[in-house]
C-alpha cells in the first residue's frame, strides 16, 4: 500500500477524541461585548435602563411545573403518578398542593415586583397581596374542579368516539387547554396577567389551541380535535358550546390612537350564547354575538350578528348577502 495511500486512511479512522481534544476559538469575548451592547440598546430604547441586581420576571419553566402539579391535585387517579393508590390520595393532593401553592407564591412576588418597578416604585410592599392571592386561588380550587367535571363530561357526551371519560381526561388536547384555562383565566382575574399568559402558552404549545386568559366561557365547554383553535382576550362563551378545530374567535379590526398605539383591553371579540356549535374552520370576527342554540357551518366567514337559532353555512352565506356576514 503506498505511503499516500496510508496516510489518506490514517486520516478517515481518526477517532472522535482526537478531534475533541482540540481546543476551538468561538470568539467568545467579542460575541459577550456585542451581546451586552445589544442589551444596553435594547434597555435604554425601551426606559429600562437600569435593571434590578437579579432576575425579576416569572419563570416559564417553574409554571410549567406549577401546572403538572395541579393538574395531579385536581385529577389525582387520572393525571398523578402512576404508582399512586386510593388510601394516600388525600395525603398526596395535600402534599402536592402545599409544594405547588408555595412555589406559586414565589411566581406571584416576581409578578408583583415586576409590575410595581414598571409603574415607577421602587421597592414594592406587596408579600400580603401575594399571600391573598395565592390563598384565594387555592380556595377556588374545588370549584375549579366541579367546572372540569362538567367540561370533561361534555366532551365524553359530545363526541361518539370517546369510549370513557377516563379517555378524555388523559387523551383529549381540549381538555388539557380547557383546565389551564381555567386555572390560568383565575390568575388573570386576580390581576397576575403575565403568570396567566405563560400557563396559556404552555397549553397551547402543547396542544396548538390558543386560548387567551382574558376570555370568559361557561360551564360544559367543548373543544373537539382543536388544533389551530383561537379564542381572544375578550370573547364571552356561554354553556355547553361545543367548538371543532381551527375555529377562530377573534378581532376583526385594532383601533389606534393618534400616535398609533394600540388601545389595549377593549371588547373586540364575539359573544357566543348557550347551546352553539361552531364546525371546524369557522373564522368569527369583531364584537358580534352569535345566538342561542345556532349553528355555525365549517369554513364560514361571519363578521355580523346572528339570531338565536341560526344555522348559517356558506351557501346561506352566499345566497343571503354575496359574501360573508
Amino acid at each position: 500500500m503506498s505511503n499516500k495511500l496510508t496516510a489518506g486512511l490514517t486520516g478517515l479512522t481518526q477517532t472522535p477524541s482526537d478531534v475533541v481534544s482540540r481546543p476551538v476559538n468561538w470568539q467568545l469575548e467579542q460575541i459577550v461585548e456585542q451581546l451586552r451592547a445589544a442589551r444596553a440598546e435594547w434597555r435604554s430604547s425601551t426606559g429600562r435602563a437600569r435593571e434590578p441586581g437579579g432576575r425579576e420576571l416569572p419563570s416559564r419553566a417553574a409554571m410549567a411545573d406549577i401546572l403538572e402539579a395541579l393538574c395531579g391535585a385536581l385529577f389525582p387517579m387520572r393525571l398523578g403518578p402512576t404508582d399512586l393508590r386510593a388510601e394516600s390520595e388525600d395525603f398526596y393532593v395535600g402534599h402536592t398542593l402545599d409544594t405547588a401553592l408555595n412555589s406559586l407564591l414565589a411566581q406571584v412576588r416576581l409578578e408583583l415586583r415586576h409590575a410595581a418597578r414598571q409603574r415607577g416604585e421602587a421597592e414594592p410592599q406587596g408579600e400580603q397581596e401575594a399571600i391573598r392571592i395565592v390563598r384565594d386561588f387555592a380556595t377556588a380550587l374545588p370549584s375549579l374542579r366541579y367546572l372540569l367535571d362538567s367540561d370533561v363530561i361534555a366532551a365524553y357526551n359530545g363526541d361518539p368516539a370517546a369510549r370513557s371519560v377516563d379517555e378524555v381526561l388523559l387523551c383529549y388536547p381540549g381538555i388539557l387547554a380547557v383546565i389551564h384555562h381555567r386555572l390560568a383565566h383565575h390568575l388573570y382575574r386576580a390581576g397576575l396577567p403575565l403568570l396567566a399568559r405563560i400557563a396559556a402558552e404552555i397549553a397551547h404549545s402543547a396542544t396548538g389551541i390558543d386560548i387567551h386568559p382574558g376570555a370568559q366561557i361557561g360551564h360544559s365547554f367543548f373543544i373537539d380535535h382543536g388544533t389551530g383553535v383561537v379564542i381572544g382576550e375578550t370573547a364571552i362563551i356561554g354553556n355547553r358550546v361545543r367548538i371543532y378545530q381551527a375555529v377562530t374567535l377573534g378581532a376583526k379590526r385594532f383601533t389606534a390612537d393618534e400616535t398609533g398605539q394600540l388601545h389595549k383591553g377593549q371588547p373586540r371579540h364575539p359573544i357566543v350564547e348557550d347551546d352553539v356549535v361552531i364546525y371546524a374552520g369557522a373564522t368569527i370576527l369583531g364584537r358580534i354575538t352569535i345566538g342561542q342554540g345556532s349553528v355555525i357551518g365549517g369554513n364560514v366567514w361571519l363578521t355580523r350578528s346572528v339570531p338565536a337559532g341560526s344555522n348559517v353555512s356558506q351557501a346561506s352565506v352566499q345566497n343571503q348577502c354575496g359574501g360573508s356576514i
